[in-house]
């Protein structure tokens, strides 16, 4: 139905924006599910053994900035069209930043904190996972909440290899008129912001009650941006 009123065109077309909607957060956390399986491990890893820092910053940095656009458009000759395409662009859009961010945070656990719990007889494994980590989380959580809110904004390209979701209607002002763009735009703002409001209560949720009395709120790009 096309009509110039974005508010008129989005309540005749509920169906239409839940499936569009269902296609686009399918499509990214696919995307970020894959890029948490190897890039946090990888990066809580390397933090923990203090090594790799040229890695980390500069994966995050190449990833950064590479276009999305322009991989899309490279994976069509490799993927075809579809979704796996797409799903790989946001896939190494996604895994640097989580990457660093893991990294910055155990590399940068308070060392006299570790060293307490070398000198209780913690094994290495022990002091990862019952010191490092606790503490580590926020910021760990800050690149996991950033990744995910330039994944969800992002994958409104995926229209243009055929991976459906909200940019089918962003695009196509043919079938859907004015009203049916500007729609689409302001349902993918809010589903934006929206994702972010629900991940920064979960990064308040795992952030240690003494951090949070501190006020500390660990951002990701006060990770990415330099080596430490």
């Amino acid at each position: 139905m096309r009509t110039s009123d974005p508010f008129s065109f989005f309540v005749n077309n509920l169906s239409l924006f839940g499936s569009k909607t269902v296609e686009h957060l399918v499509l990214s956390f696919a995307a970020m599910g894959i890029a948490l399986a190897v890039s946090i491990p990888l990066g809580v890893w390397l933090g923990h053994l203090h090594r790799g820092s040229f890695l980390a910053i500069n994966v995050s940095n190449v990833g950064r900035a590479l276009p999305s656009l322009a991989l899309i458009s490279i994976g069509i000759a490799f993927l075809g069209i579809g979704t796996l395409n797409v799903i790989v662009a946001l896939t190494i859009l996604a895994g640097p930043v989580m990457m660093t961010n893991a990294y910055v945070a155990v590399d940068t656990v308070d060392p006299d904190a570790v060293q307490a719990a070398k000198a209780m007889g913690m094994m290495p494994l022990q002091v990862l996972w019952r010191v490092e980590l606790p503490l580590a989380m926020p910021l760990i959580f800050a690149g996991i909440r950033t990744a995910t809110v330039y994944v969800v904004a992002t994958a409104t390209l995926a229209t243009f290899a055929g991976g459906g979701g909200l940019g089918d209607i962003i695009v196509n002002e043919p079938s859907y008129g004015t009203g049916g763009v500007i729609a689409g735009s302001l349902v993918i703002t809010a589903l934006t912001f929206a994702t972010d409001a629900v991940l920064a209560g979960v990064q308040y949720a795992v952030t240690p009650s003494p951090l949070r009395k501190l006020g500390i709120r660990p951002r990701t790009d006060e990770a990415v941006l330099e080596p430490s």
